[in-house]
């Protein structure tokens, strides 16, 4: 049995992509699932599939999805960034860009990705955060509006594939000091300090090789030919990145100190070239075969990049 919520106010969006602006009280009648996402966030990536065939599938039912863009990182608030993102995963349906946080605090949200659940009557009946789930959530929507029969069907590619779980070792890592587990090297804050690798990495540990600078958010490369290193464990390895105010900065990957070749993500090659041309995640990794521990590290040619967080699949 759902549990009847007063249903928070979406007036809060700074803009509004894809539509004109909406409010609940506007589409009584139909049922409402409100999606907080950000563009950077990997695990809201791994439910886009879901979300973009429920509101595909279930639209002529009567179901509105409606998208909140709240941004993690400061770069994410342009909204030009967000109509990119939402271009290339094929999202048509309505967001709000919720700039000020006055969406995500009237809803009490704490997490990327959320999902909320609202009827016909314009009354909060659920929720569901993180991923997972997906048939209860799909059940959901077909008890709210009125309809049963076979789930979608989805197939998730590129950054939208599920992880693999059961070889998954290593967390999201943050690293700006602000958010950091304190794997790296965050005695330096908020100043240009000169960084060395070690001869060797423990596992899920990071560390900075040339001239950066570790704020709050991110570290920022300072001078050109500038590192980072990860020992991991996990099948993907995707990386938070920024330009800065460079138009397009080349990288390259390496992953034992070996080219990556049939290891490469979706954002590299065989040899491990990659191009930085916006703020967005980068998928440097994904192994085809068996999963082991290995170290990669990031080259960057040119300065003024910031990297965010690691995170894995």
């Amino acid at each position: 049995m759902f549990t009847r919520l007063n249903t928070p106010s979406l007036g809060g969006a700074t803009q509004w992509l894809n539509t004109q602006p909406l409010g609940l009280a506007g589409l009584r009648g139909q049922v409402v699932l409100v999606n907080f996402c950000t563009l950077t966030c990997i695990n809201w990536l791994r439910t886009v599939p879901y979300v973009r065939a429920w509101a595909n599938g279930y639209r002529d039912a009567g179901l509105v999805v409606i998208g909140v863009h709240t941004p993690e990182f400061a770069f994410e608030r342009n909204p030009d960034l967000v109509r990119a993102a939402l271009a290339e995963r094929s999202i048509d349906y309505p967001v709000a860009v919720d700039n000020d946080y006055e969406i995500w605090r009237a809803f009490g949200n704490r997490y990327w990705p959320a999902l909320y659940f609202v009827d016909t009557e314009g009354t909060l009946r659920d929720h569901h955060f993180g991923e997972g789930q997906y048939e209860r959530c799909e059940r959901t929507l077909q008890r709210l509006l009125g309809t049963s029969g076979d789930l979608v069907s989805v197939e998730g590619e590129g950054v939208e594939a599920a992880p693999d779980w059961d070889q998954l070792r290593t967390p999201e890592t943050y690293l700006g000091y602000g958010r950091s587990a304190g794997s790296g090297p965050l005695a330096f804050r908020d100043r240009t300090s000169q960084h060395e690798l070690p001869p060797a990495l423990t596992s899920n540990h990071w560390a900075l090789d040339g001239s950066w600078t570790i704020g709050a958010e991110s570290v920022r490369l300072d001078e050109p030919g500038g590192s980072i290193a990860f020992r991991f464990h996990a099948r993907d390895v995707h990386l938070v990145l920024s330009p800065g105010s460079q138009r397009a900065a080349p990288f390259r990957v390496r992953i034992d100190g070996q080219v990556p070749g049939f290891a490469h993500g979706v954002d590299t090659d065989e040899d491990g070239n990659g191009l930085l041309t916006d703020g967005r995640l980068y998928q440097l990794v994904r192994a085809p075969g068996a999963v082991r521990e290995q170290t990669l590290q990031i080259t960057f040619r040119d300065p003024g990049v910031a990297a965010y967080a690691f995170t894995f699949g």
